[in-house]
C-alpha cells in the first residue's frame, strides 16, 4: 500500500515555476487522502489567477501516478482557506527571504 510519506517525497520534487520552490514546502498541499490505490490531493495556488495552476496539477498527477502501487490520482483545487506565506515551511520562508 502507498504511504503518505512516499507522496510527500514526490510532492517535494514538484516546483512552482513562478516561485521556484516545491509545492509541499510552499504549503500549497492542504490534504492527502489514500484509499487503496487511489490518491486524492487537495491543494491551492498562491493566487486564484496563478497562470501555472493547470501545469502544476498535471505535474502532480504525473509524478504521484509514477509511484508504485498508485492507480488513480485526483487533484482538486480550493481557495478556502486562501494561501498565504504563513502556510510555508520555515525552510521555504528562509529560502525566499520571508522569514
Amino acid at each position: 500500500m502507498v504511504e503518505k510519506e512516499q507522496i510527500i517525497e514526490v510532492l517535494k520534487k514538484v516546483y512552482d515555476p513562478e516561485i521556484q520552490y516545491d509545492v509541499w514546502s510552499l504549503g500549497l498541499i492542504y490534504n492527502i487522502e489514500i484509499n487503496g490505490n487511489k490518491v486524492k490531493i487537495l491543494m491551492t495556488f498562491t493566487s486564484p489567477m496563478c497562470p501555472y495552476g493547470p501545469a502544476l496539477m498535471d505535474d502532480i498527477r504525473r509524478q504521484v501516478s509514477a509511484i508504485s502501487g498508485v492507480g488513480e490520482v485526483d487533484v482538486e483545487v480550493t481557495f478556502s482557506p486562501p494561501w498565504g506565506p504563513d502556510k510555508m515551511s520555515e525552510e521555504a520562508k528562509i529560502g525566499l527571504g520571508i522569514g
